[in-house]
């Protein structure tokens, strides 16, 4: 396993594994057996990061979530990895009351968070949550009054460092300058693989286009930052790299797939890796490198990703890589 640094604050910075855990189907599709045989294997490959919500994931049986951080929750316990593990969890997408769809959903007022973080430490059986991102867009609450409320988990020791996820770039870079020198946003969780989707599409978070994916005025800003950090959920699209059976969605229609699929089929000849390895070695090394947010369902899936952290590109083929995924279409 490799690591690195996250945070910009020296006093609360920590070091992860470049290859975090998800753990959104704990408790749900994934049962606690197969979630604490992943998660045994993730630490003894030395992975350090995992990742859920405290609405995880109440649209898989029509409930308000938690499930997948009491899972977590228990597993620390029993395990004894606590001190070992960077926790991160979520806030603001959980529905007011048992649901299927994100219609209805609790938001980022002070109080909201205020209540949510405690819950979420319950569940989890922990003090300090490690990371707490505010999970998405939150258009009912000024910007000024979720920067304070969340600032304020951070000042009273409720958490130790604070993630957005699912938000306009601009609404960070405008969040992270309401915060003047309170904490503010050091990491930031968005949909992010080597193809590339259109972004043009509307939906429930925005009528403007797609929320939540890494485009051009993420990435750009992000490489105008270097201390901040980006975390790439979906990295692997749902297997639909690798998956006859998973296709990729309607987003990826467009001509520059094929193009890029070539490239990558190309780099997985030469190294014999898969495409999903492929894909986590390039994340590693891209112009704006990212930590590759996994799922998996079984032990397989996860050695698959864990053993990409240590396919070595050569500079031609990254370059290669990268200069299919810039290119215009």
């Amino acid at each position: 396993m490799k690591y690195r640094k996250i945070g910009t604050d020296p006093a609360r910075q920590r070091e992860v594994s470049v290859l975090a855990l998800g753990a959104m189907w704990f408790g749900t599709a994934t049962d606690e057996p197969t979630a604490f045989a992943l998660l045994d294997r993730y630490a003894a490959a030395g992975g350090t990061f995992l990742d859920t919500s405290n609405n995880y994931a109440f649209w898989a049986n029509g409930t308000q979530g938690g499930e997948s951080e009491a899972v977590l929750g228990r597993w620390l316990a029993q395990s004894g990895q606590r001190d070992r593990m960077v926790v991160a969890t979520k806030v603001g997408a959980r529905p007011l009351s048992p649901s299927r769809d994100f219609r209805d959903i609790e938001g980022l007022s002070p109080a909201v968070v205020r209540e949510q973080v405690d819950r979420s430490r319950e569940r989890l059986g922990i003090e300090q949550i490690d990371l707490y991102y505010a999970h998405l867009r939150d258009p009912g609450t000024p910007l000024a009054e979720q920067v304070d409320g969340l600032a304020g988990l951070v000042e009273d020791g409720a958490v130790g460092m604070l993630g957005a996820s699912n938000f306009w770039a601009w609404e960070l870079e405008r969040s992270r300058s309401l915060a003047e020198d309170r904490p503010a946003y050091d990491v930031v969780q968005f949909q992010h693989s080597y193809l590339r989707p259109r972004t043009d599409q509307p939906g429930l978070a925005s009528p403007e286009g797609t929320v939540g994916v890494a485009d051009g005025a993420l990435l750009s800003w992000l490489a105008d930052d270097p201390r901040l950090t980006m975390v790439a959920y979906s990295p692997l699209l749902k297997g639909a790299y690798t998956r006859d059976d998973k296709p990729l969605p309607d987003a990826f229609d467009h001509p520059g797939t094929p193009a890029r699929l070539a490239v990558l089929d190309e780099v997985a000849r030469e190294t014999g890796a898969t495409r999903n390895q492929v894909v986590i070695a390039w994340m590693l090394g891209a112009p704006v490198p990212a930590i590759p947010l996994v799922g998996a369902s079984s032990v397989a899936q996860l050695d698959e990703s864990i053993e990409a952290v240590d396919l070595e590109l050569t500079a031609e083929q990254q370059a290669m890589l990268d200069g299919e995924r810039e290119r215009v279409w």
